[in-house]
């Protein structure tokens, strides 16, 4: 008997379709962008194939590395990536997920980019420029003049990596560089200064504690200016070549992916143009911000996907006790109840997709929709991506604890998106904030949730229930978690009950609505229909 006979061992995850998944799918032709599947379908089996994955693995393994300086001596900052890096950007950006839906006059182009963004996933760390050049341009576009010199740059299709005048590449890259250590959040402690020239640009002195993508060609930071606190361009290269002097201090040693870099920047006199009006920063730049928290929730529900499909391959082809994993009914209650929350977590992020495709092109009712769904969404789906990853990952066993495995790198990536673009409190108070200065959004979200009255009567007594804690405004701001909690197990429910498999939005409305559902998750109650539910998570190979 050899000692080194491997049996029972789970085949690796590749050679699928990683946009074979009927919930994306069937939002993405519900939210008008039916004419991108079989581009999506190209990709997904792109993502889904090996290289893509070894890709994946390289740029993780090999972190960016900050060069300050030159071997002469010169200031250089730059910062220098793993080739697998390259790859995975080229990818990025030749399929458009960046800005490129900024320069697409059909409908539904921000859902099909949203889909893009959603299956193109060998790694979570080069999503970060992509997300924020996308998130970039509405921002852009408050300085008409500046917008028209960049835009064009932004949403070509050609990833052009090197710093150079950005005038003299095929394409360009944007980041955002807002929060101080003194300030965190709370952006208008920024110290930052801004100090005007004759010529119209402004020099920027201060020092930013966390720069996103600091080997982006654009920067949008918030200084204070003369007039308050006011959004600035920045460019890593002036327009004749020199470097402008905005010094990468270190490369932060962060939880979560390790091939993307963020640093600690010192703007030396940083030349600046600005964006918008003095003193209107916040505004200025919260478009930036809306829209990479649109992105935070789709990585959050590619996530899920990711997790869930992982667990129902390992438990299709894992024997124990005599049987498979997938065969137990434990094991078939906790893979349904992660492909439960995957699902609502998927038909959320395509309805806030086409909300942002259709307020994109000018429709009120859909903007209002937005501005409170998108908040109610960043909160509550980023906020179940970790408790979602961590059971996906248990489902593994010991298997899903060892880096190969690709289940850590999952999990450590699990916490950002809550964190980022406006942590848990953040997102909450705003929804009250949106609720409390704006009525209309709560009319849109109330006509949202009517089209699904009557269809579940869980649904319509949870319904009920939201509008109860509405109505009472005592301590609301102690209340806030709670409360925006229940606004998106609403909108989940109504949204799934209107558009979702009816085994899913049973399995939903019973737990997540009615309490029927314990504290973990495969804690679903009996008479559901799990086959269907685990059926529509399982990985197609071959």
């Amino acid at each position: 008997m050899t000692t080194h006979e491997v049996v029972n061992q789970v085949p690796p995850l590749v050679g699928h379709d990683t946009a074979d998944d009927p919930a994306l799918l069937e939002g993405v032709a519900r939210e008008g962008a039916g004419w991108a599947v079989a581009e999506l379908h190209d990709l997904g089996r792109l993502a889904g194939g090996e290289q893509a994955a070894e890709h994946g693995r390289l740029a993780n393994e090999h972190p960016p590395v900050l060069r300050t300086h030159d071997r002469y001596g010169h200031r250089v900052d730059e910062v220098e990536f793993h080739p697998s890096w390259h790859e995975l950007m080229r990818t990025a950006v030749g399929h458009g997920l960046h800005a490129a839906p900024w320069a697409d006059g059909r409908p539904g182009a921000h859902v099909a980019r949203a889909a893009r963004f959603h299956v193109w996933r060998p790694d979570a760390g080069h999503g970060c420029p992509i997300s924020m050049t996308y998130a970039a341009v509405p921002a852009l576009r408050h300085s008409p003049d500046l917008a028209a010199r960049y835009e064009p740059l932004l949403t070509a299709t050609e990833y052009d990596f090197g710093l150079r005048a950005p005038q003299t590449k095929r394409g360009l890259l944007a980041g955002m560089s807002m929060t101080e250590k003194q300030g965190g959040s709370d952006v208008r402690a920024n110290a930052t200064t801004a100090r005007p020239e004759p010529d119209g640009s402004y020099r920027l002195v201060g020092h930013k504690w966390f720069t996103s993508a600091p080997m982006c060609d654009l920067f949008l930071t918030l200084a204070q200016a003369p007039g308050g606190l006011t959004c600035f361009l920045v460019p890593r290269v002036l327009p004749d070549g020199a470097r402008n002097p905005m010094r990468l201090m270190r490369l932060k040693d962060k939880l979560g992916n390790r091939s993307n870099a963020s640093a600690e920047v010192e703007y030396e006199h940083a030349v600046a143009w600005r964006v918008g009006d003095e003193g209107r920063g916040v505004r200025t730049i919260i478009d930036m911000v809306n829209l990479t928290r649109l992105d935070c929730v789709i990585g959050a529900a590619a996530g899920m996907r990711q997790g869930v499909t992982t667990a129902v391959h390992h438990a299709t082809h894992r024997r124990a006790f005599g049987r498979y994993l997938v065969d137990q009914p434990l094991m078939r209650n906790v893979l349904a109840d992660l492909a439960v929350e995957s699902e609502a977590a998927t038909v959320l992020m395509t309805r806030l997709a086409g909300a942002t495709d259709r307020s994109a092109r000018g429709d009120d009712r859909e903007t209002a929709f937005k501005r409170l769904a998108l908040a109610v969404g960043k909160y509550w789906v980023c906020k179940r991506w970790p408790g979602h990853a961590a059971e996906a990952l248990e489902c593994l066993g010991g298997n899903g604890y060892v880096e190969e495995s690709g289940m850590p790198r999952l999990f450590r990536e699990s916490p950002l998106n809550s964190i980022w673009e406006g942590s848990g409190n953040v997102a909450a108070l705003d929804v009250l904030r949106a609720l409390t200065r704006e009525p209309q959004v709560l009319a849109a979200y109330e006509a949202e949730v009517a089209a699904a009255a009557g269809a579940d009567a869980r649904l319509d007594a949870a319904v009920r229930r939201v509008r109860d804690e509405l109505a009472d405004h005592t301590d609301l701001e102690l209340r806030a978690r709670r409360v925006v909690e229940r606004l998106a197990l609403v909108l989940q429910g109504a949204l799934l009950v209107r558009h979702g498999h009816p085994a899913v939005a049973d399995a939903f409305c019973a737990s997540r609505l009615a309490g029927d559902h314990g504290q973990a998750y495969g804690t679903l109650p009996g008479g559901l229909d799990l086959a269907a539910i685990i059926d529509r998570a399982t990985p197609k190979i071959g």
